[in-house]
This record gives structure tokens, sequence and C-alpha cells, in this order.
């Protein structure tokens, strides 16, 4: 496996990552049923698509993505602190927002950077990337 590949694939399998650790973070704050059902099918999809990364990295012998405990915790930790005294619908739907807006920067970055990846990493990252924008959309009826 090219290098490029594999860090395109890595940074799929980070933003996938994030976004189920964050929602795992946020759920037991939510209230409406609605939003907590979106948010898990979110998670079923950053699930999915993290193990589509996680599949071609194995099969191309590269290593993968591995988060680190102080990543985790300055996520979980952000995450308390904002909704620390704010626990709407609305205010955590704003966060989520933001985070797939981090999301979508950080591929862009990785896609400009790594320019000689090939279609498959591409493909994927762009799923990644159509799917974080959809999410925005659907999030922000909950604003």
């Amino acid at each position: 496996m090219r290098s490029d590949d594999a860090a395109i694939y890595r940074e799929i399998q980070k933003n996938a990552e994030m976004g189920i650790k964050a929602i795992e973070a946020v759920s037991p704050k939510l209230t409406d049923d609605a939003f907590a059902l979106q948010l898990s099918r979110q998670e079923l999809k950053f699930s999915e698509i993290r193990d589509k990364a996680r599949h071609e990295m194995l099969e191309g012998r590269a290593e993968e993505y591995r988060s680190s405990g102080v990543t985790d915790l300055m996520l979980k930790g952000g995450i308390q602190a904002n909704t620390l005294l704010n626990t709407s619908t609305s205010h955590i739907a704003e966060l989520m927002i933001q985070g797939s807006n981090r999301g979508l920067t950080s591929m862009w970055k990785a896609l400009n950077h790594y320019e000689n990846a090939g279609n498959e990493s591409t493909e994927l990252a762009r799923e990644l990337m159509d799917f974080e924008e959809k999410t925005i959309e659907k999030l922000k009826k909950y604003l």
C-alpha cells in the first residue's frame, strides 16, 4: 500500500472514531428521541466507514490509526465542559455540527496533502465527507 493511501485511510479512521466517541459522550444527555435516533444512525454509518478503512489497512498490511488517551480525554472533556450548563438539543446539535465541520476540514487537508493517493482511498474519503455534509444538513433542523 502506498504511504499516501495509508495516510488517507488513517485520517478516515481518525475522523470516524472522533464522530463515534462524540456521539457516545453526548448520548446520555439527550432528551429528544428523534435526535437520539438520528445520532444513533450517524454512529452506525461512522462505524461502517471506519471498518472499511480498517479492512483496507489490514489488506495492505499498513499500520492503522490508534487514538491516544489524551485525544480521547480532550474530546470527552470538551464535550462535558460544553454541556455542563446547557444540554439542550439545539446546543448539542450545534456541537455536533462544529465537530462535523472540523472533520470535513481535516479530510480536505488530507486529500490536498496526499495527492498521490489512489482512487479507492480517495473514494472512501469522499464518501465520509458526503456523509458529514448530509449529517450537517440533518442536524440543522435541531438548532
